[in-house]
């Protein structure tokens, strides 16, 4: 027996039996270059869309300022009262802070309740500042 090297044996095939090479080149058509963009742009979409809808209700603030506003809302405390009859802020301001000047307490009060106007109706329910 001969010994036969294999690098130089070149294998033919008879011409009905024409081997065809498997083709393994990846090709994207159209619509499967489409399909994988709308794949890979959606999280991005989605992203844009929630930093969207977040910054509306972002606050801009100093960085100092917002450790001091979460420290001042822990030492802040309110006191709630309910408006009798007849009775005015006139009268709950001087009732709760004698010593104070009426129309800052006033002034305090409808900022804190965000009341439109400076008349309030019996039974009605009011935050009013400790420090008062």
């Amino acid at each position: 027996m001969r010994a036969v090297d294999i690098s130089t044996v070149h294998m033919t095939t008879a011409p009905g039996n024409a081997a065809t090479a498997a083709n393994t080149r990846f090709r994207l058509t159209r619509r499967g270059r489409i399909v994988l963009t709308t794949i890979a742009a959606t999280p991005l979409v989605v992203a844009a869309i929630m930093l969207a809808l977040n910054g509306g209700i972002a606050e801009a603030t100093t960085p100092g300022a917002a450790s001091s506003a979460v420290l001042h809302a822990e030492l802040v405390s309110f006191r709630y009262v309910t408006v009798a009859p007849g009775q005015t802020l006139w009268n709950l301001a001087e009732s709760i802070a004698p010593s104070a000047d009426p129309r800052d307490v006033i002034v305090d009060i409808i900022d804190l309740n965000q009341l439109q106007g400076d008349s309030v109706q019996p039974g009605q329910r009011l935050t009013l500042p400790a420090g008062y």
